[in-house]
């Protein structure tokens, strides 16, 4: 099974960091430090910032279907990332070293099903979950904390 696994669009993060901490606050929203590596993993690039660079840390509706499976959940973006993580069969080192939350959802947004994966090992849950003719795309979520963390969509079938 191929898939193809993407990061988030720039754009319409790009305004957020010519903000002050106060108006992000306003709008629900932290700047950040990186103090940590790995621990902020940027999802524009799919990979973790490093220490000292900034991130945001903001709610994202992550699925906009108007079903009962809609959701938002927290994301970081790193400051300056303009390079969308765009790739097929290849899983990035970022959600590698995670235990992986993998919802896998009809064209409709309805969801099918879902199952949890250390990311060393998620390319046999893709293909599990891509089985099921009905599985339009996945959503990936970091299983601790839950935020969305990349999308993965089917290409082609199943080749023996």
């Amino acid at each position: 099974m191929n898939f193809r696994i993407t990061g988030l669009s720039p754009e319409p993060f790009l305004p957020l960091f010519c903000l002050s901490d106060a108006e992000l606050t306003a709008l629900g929203m932290r700047r950040c430090v990186v103090d940590q590596h790995p621990g902020f993993p940027d999802r524009i690039t799919l990979v973790d910032a490093e220490l000292g660079e900034t991130v945001l840390l903001l709610n994202h509706v992550c699925q906009p279907a108007m079903t009962p499976y809609r959701a938002s959940h927290a994301i970081f973006v790193r400051e300056g990332a303009t390079q969308v993580y765009d790739a097929i069969n290849q899983v990035p080192e970022s959600m590698r070293r995670r235990l992986l939350s993998l919802r896998a959802y009809a064209a409709d947004g309805m969801m099918l099903d879902a199952e949890v994966v250390d990311g060393i090992a998620v390319e046999a849950v893709i293909a599990q979950l891509f089985g099921h003719a009905d599985v339009s795309y996945i959503h990936v979520h970091n299983a601790k904390r839950g935020c969305y963390a990349a999308r993965i969509d089917r290409l082609g079938h199943f080749f023996a």
